[in-house]
């Protein structure tokens, strides 16, 4: 199977970490949020760095997902995997899901706003993604469109049994090596890699999940309203140490 793999994700949700996981596979060409110019030019929203992002990057996103998906068909020798942002799909035509394997990463919002509200300190449910997931995810289902959930908690408390359902589900052979990488920057990181990825940039692997014990009073009612959203979106999710896949196609 050569359909470009888009992962779908929430912002702070170790998406960039399985991101370096699929570049350590010799047929994965990584591509590092595309539409993230398009998001924005489109949304005006005021992220670090948005001048040099912008300049640094095609914005029309309808063209850029175009070329993408040109790009695998007319090139057979690695397959794409591509990293998005889920808010970052405004203004779009969608019609080039049909041609993508899509995997939805998502993440407990009590463990991510605190991160989140950090770089976006008035950050809203529309900056988490997590109700663009699932209108999406259901929107893909309905079709008959297969997709698959990840949840950052379960891949964290046993990487290797879900990558190997994850990679199940592509159609891809799970290896050792998705486990580790090298510290520092990738060629693949985008521009903005200085103001989201100190963290990951440290890292050799995927970090043992942590609960965050501590959750900031102020941030209650945006958590209540991201609550519902990610509850039904973790409970399509694949599971740590369980084999079967839960791929929903109608």
């Amino acid at each position: 199977m050569t359909t470009p793999i888009c992962l779908w994700s929430g912002p702070r949700n170790v998406s960039t970490a399985l991101m370096y996981s699929f570049a350590e596979l010799p047929g994965i060409r990584i591509v590092d949020e595309p539409l993230y110019g398009h998001y924005l030019r489109v949304s005006g929203a005021n992220h670090p760095g948005r001048q040099a992002v912008m300049a640094a990057m095609n914005c029309d996103g309808n063209h850029v997902m175009q070329s993408l998906i040109r790009q695998q068909a007319v090139n057979s020798g690695k397959r794409l995997f591509i990293k998005h942002m889920a808010h970052h799909l405004i203004e779009l035509d969608l019609g080039f899901l049909a041609a993508t394997s899509n995997v939805f990463l998502v993440r407990d919002p009590r463990d991510m706003l605190p991160s989140l509200t950090i770089q976006v300190p008035n950050a809203g449910l529309s900056d988490t993604g997590l109700k663009q997931q699932w209108e999406l995810y259901s929107e893909l289902v309905d079709a008959g469109m297969p997709a698959v959930i990840l949840d950052s908690r379960e891949l964290l408390l046993d990487p290797g049994s879900v990558l190997q359902a994850l990679c199940k589900h592509l159609d891809l052979d799970f290896e050792p090596r998705m486990l580790s990488w090298d510290a520092g920057p990738r060629d693949e990181d985008g521009i903005w890699a200085p103001y989201w990825y100190h963290a990951v940039h440290k890292s050799t692997g995927f970090a043992p999940y942590k609960a965050k014990r501590d959750f900031p009073p102020k941030l209650q009612s945006l958590l209540d309203e991201c609550r519902p959203w990610y509850d039904k979106l973790y409970s399509r999710a694949l599971h740590a140490r369980t084999p079967e896949t839960h791929v929903e196609t109608s």
